[in-house]
């Protein structure tokens, strides 16, 4: 797989996390950890997803876990602060990329069984190929949580 789009979404995403003055979400939505945090659950899951294709399992992907305040507060209480949250991401998403760099088209078609849920609806929920999963963290995924934190920038002084 050509992970550039993928990797090139996550350098935005990365540059957009570090910046000064991320706040809180004005509808009450995830707060600049909260989205880190479900980025890190999500990469490790269709990590497994890829690796469990690879080694001959017939692994599922459902991002329910990924969306779980539960979970998300305890990978937040796994990390010193949002450097290391973000410097996490940026080791993940390395990792990613390493392992969809390596598929060949075999597995890369592998359709693996989704489920996928977004706001409280139902976004995908059938079996895709795994490099639909990973190609949709490129074109889909990742940048609209690049957006989502970017939204969450305070207004500059004299804006707002």
């Amino acid at each position: 797989m050509d992970t550039t789009a993928l990797r090139s979404a996550y350098d935005t995403l990365l540059e957009v996390a570090a910046l000064p003055g991320l706040g809180d979400a004005a509808d009450g939505g995830w707060n600049a950890d909260r989205i880190l945090a479900h980025l890190l659950s999500v990469d490790a899951s269709i990590a497994a997803a890829a690796l469990g294709v690879v080694s001959g399992s017939r692994p599922a992907f459902d991002n329910r876990i990924s969306l779980d305040a539960w979970n998300l507060d305890r990978i937040i209480a796994e990390h010193s602060g949002r450097a290391d949250l973000i410097d996490h991401v940026r080791r993940q998403a390395a990792v990613l990329c390493d392992i969809a760099d390596q598929l060949r088209a075999e597995a890369a078609s592998t359709l693996v069984p989704s489920l996928i849920l977004s706001n409280g609806s139902l976004v995908l929920d059938q079996p895709i190929p795994l490099a639909g999963l990973i190609d949709g963290l490129a074109e889909d995924h990742v940048p609209k949580h690049a957006q989502q934190l970017l939204a969450l920038r305070a207004p500059a002084p004299g804006h707002g």
